[in-house]
């Protein structure tokens, strides 16, 4: 008979953190990651605010069990800055719940100068004396350092809470909730819920400031190239007017969070909110074509400019379309076809080409043939081979009499593209995905995401790019746009917003199982993982029944306006 021999293994009481550079932190097992990064932090540097443990993404509360390979992500990352931003509107909502009992905040769209755009309702709107107060209690809750206690709570727990506290959007959006359960925040007696990971305390939040705008306020935080700092307020009057007209159409669709969409979808009513939708840009574009007539004894060039995946070829060719209504014959100039020579094109500080770069256009030319097509004159444009790097000579076109020249790019707004031409000659359109659709009063849509969800599906249909591969190019991506196009938006005569109230829930069937094929282990996968997330909240929609002109159809396939061109004589 064999004796069977048992050994026990003893665990060491330390664990240790892996760092990237190679660095080994030892401290008790269990303790929390907050204390090992404690450990780290240098106070000139971006606040960690939580770390990538073995590849997944954790909250500083997490407990460190065993050995472990540790990224730190500080408030200078994506992460790290929505982590900050989110838990900075957690302590908004507690500090005006406490200063304005009975009110209701609503957090409304981002601005570029790093904050969100506020709004109460059920009072009056905040005086300066008023703000004034409300960050006074804010700061207050900051000195006191009080924990953000994470809790995983029943459904019917969570729903009870908000029935009581009268939160019906919240309300709204639990009753299609698939999981039993919630997670909760708690901060003192307030609490929430939150969608996506927050800072341990109150403590950590020590970079903001409230500002009136009209009758509301920006609540503002950090930029991610200024972490510890608060970058100059810059206004912003044009975008505002269409986020607020936005806001209208979705008070009119009755669509004003995401449960009143689902609702809309349970109840059989959503083909009607998507012919609604279409047919306000339907309406938009028709404004836009308008404006542009009626200047036509001035205007000769209509520069249209966006961020990626905003629609603007579709609403090019939408707006093409209009202005032949109105008697308007347009032909379409292709930015793309004025690169430099590759050996000429400038280069980021990793030596890479910038194709982004307005240097990385021939602007001299350009100029050149759109004063020779105003003057009637026949031109050579350029066509430029990808391949080789190289401009070739293209056709030969001349203008008829009347004709408006279109040009679609991401520098149709930038001054310095067209310099020395007559700006009453130019109308400047600044296309972009909007969104103000939020899940609840407190958890805002980013129109970023809505963008990303976009190029996802287009990318894998038309690019032969896979989820992984886009998401990977999209921090470079929205650097170019941080540096290229925002800067430029209020530039714009007229902004066509292509958000549509229910395209997540049309996206959602079509990019899941994209999303899902990314590998784990991979900093793509936290991503993708967070995206999925967020997309539980949507109820799916059939694409079937989207327009085939719609906007939406440049991205889920099928528009018939993909090969739309108009014949020049």
């Amino acid at each position: 008979m064999v004796n069977k021999i048992k050994i026990a293994y003893e665990q060491r009481p330390t664990v240790e953190v892996i760092l990237p550079d190679r660095r080994i932190l030892t401290g008790p097992r269990n303790a929390k990651l907050e204390d090992f990064m404690k450990a780290i932090q240098n106070e000139k540097e971006p606040l960690i605010v939580a770390a990538i443990v073995n590849n997944n993404l954790k909250e500083l509360t997490c407990p460190i069990t065993m050995d472990s390979e540790v990224k730190p992500i500080t408030t200078a990352e994506t992460d790290g800055a929505r982590i900050y931003r989110r838990s900075l509107t957690f302590l908004l909502e507690a500090a005006f719940s406490k200063v304005f009992p009975g009110a209701k905040l609503t957090i409304d769209h981002s601005v570029s100068s790093g904050g969100y755009y506020c709004q109460v309702s059920d009072r009056p709107p905040l005086s300066v004396q008023d703000l004034a107060i409300l960050e006074k209690r804010m700061r207050e809750l900051v000195e006191e350092d009080l924990d953000f206690v994470r809790e995983i709570v029943p459904l019917k727990e969570a729903v009870a809470y908000f029935k009581a506290n009268k939160e019906e959007d919240k309300v709204r959006l639990l009753a299609y909730r698939q999981r039993k359960d919630l997670v909760l925040y708690r901060m003192g007696n307030h609490r929430d819920y939150h969608h996506g990971y927050m800072v341990p305390s109150s403590g950590y939040l020590k970079w903001f400031e409230l500002v009136p705008v009209d009758n509301a306020y920006i609540l503002r935080y950090p930029r991610r190239n200024a972490a510890n700092t608060l970058t100059p307020m810059t206004n912003y009057p044009t975008l505002l007017k269409t986020f607020r007209q936005y806001g209208n159409w979705l008070t009119k669709l009755g669509i004003p969070s995401v449960g009143a969409l689902n609702d809309a979808i349970a109840e059989g009513r959503i083909r009607e909110v998507i012919l609604v939708s279409e047919a306000l840009h339907t309406q938009q574009i028709s404004l836009i074509a308008g404006d542009i007539k009626r200047l036509r004894d001035k205007v000769r060039v209509v520069l249209i400019a966006g961020p990626s995946s905003s629609g603007k070829t579709t609403f090019s060719r939408r707006l093409t379309i209009q202005l032949l209504t109105h008697g308007l014959s347009p032909f379409a100039l292709e930015m793309d076809n004025y690169f430099v020579d590759r050996k000429r094109t400038p280069r980021q500080e990793n030596g890479q080409f910038d194709f982004e770069s307005i240097d990385a256009l021939n602007r001299k030319f350009l100029n050149k043939h759109i004063q020779g097509l105003i003057a009637g004159e026949k031109v050579q444009l350029p066509k430029y081979n990808f391949k080789s790097g190289m401009s070739e000579p293209g056709e030969v076109v001349q203008l008829n009499e009347g004709e408006i020249i279109i040009l679609e790019g991401i520098h149709g707004l930038n001054p310095d593209l067209l310099e020395g031409f007559d700006e009453e000659k130019t109308y400047r359109i600044y296309v972009s995905c909007l969104t103000q659709l939020n899940l609840d009063r407190h958890n805002r849509i980013s129109t970023t995401d809505t963008r990303m969800l976009r190029r996802i599906l287009r990318d894998a249909r038309d690019r032969g790019y896979n989820a992984q591969e886009t998401i990977q190019r999209w921090e470079s991506v929205r650097l170019g746009e941080k540096q290229h196009i925002f800067p430029y938006q209020e530039n714009a005569d007229s902004i066509f917003n292509s958000a549509l109230a229910y395209e997540l829930t049309a996206l959602k069937p079509l990019v899941e199982p994209l999303l899902r094929q990314v590998p784990f282990g991979t900093p793509e996968f936290i991503e993708a993982k967070r995206l999925l997330k967020f997309l539980e909240w949507f109820l799916p929609t059939s694409s079937e029944w989207i327009p085939d002109n719609s906007i939406l159809r440049e991205f889920t396939g099928s528009s018939i306006l993909k090969d739309f061109s108009i014949w020049h004589r």
